[in-house]
């Protein structure tokens, strides 16, 4: 089985960093994509980050300049650095891997456990 699991995540003053990893273990065969989505109390799961196979980035409007992702491809590990930090950005946070399993064909979306954040000010 596909193994995700996070870390990094914490209680924080607005204006401090934090920073998540994602570690991916298991029947892993192959990663196409790994990103960051979050989700408020009473809101919806939406995407922070997300980083694909070719290096591609893309963020959510709220995060650019103060969030970064990156990946460790060696590690099957990936990364969101989180500076400037403001209340409005608490949330759990969830990482997700788009890859495949080992002796299987298909592709899918693998999430982590989920890391809270909050932020006070």
């Amino acid at each position: 089985q596909v193994q995700l699991v996070e870390s990094g995540g914490g209680l924080v003053q607005a204006g401090g960093s934090l920073r998540l990893s994602c570690a991916v273990s298991g029947s892993i065969f192959s990663i196409n994509a790994m990103g960051w989505y979050r989700q408020a109390p009473g809101k919806e799961r939406d995407l922070v980050a997300n980083i694909g196979s070719g290096g591609s980035i893309e963020y959510a409007d709220s995060v650019k300049g103060r969030f970064t992702i990156s990946r460790d491809s060696a590690k099957n590990t990936v990364y969101l650095q989180m500076n400037s930090l403001k209340p409005e950005d608490t949330a759990a946070y969830y990482c997700r891997v788009y890859g495949r399993e080992y002796g299987t064909t298909g592709w899918l979306n693998y999430w982590g456990q989920g890391t809270q954040v909050t932020v006070s000010s």
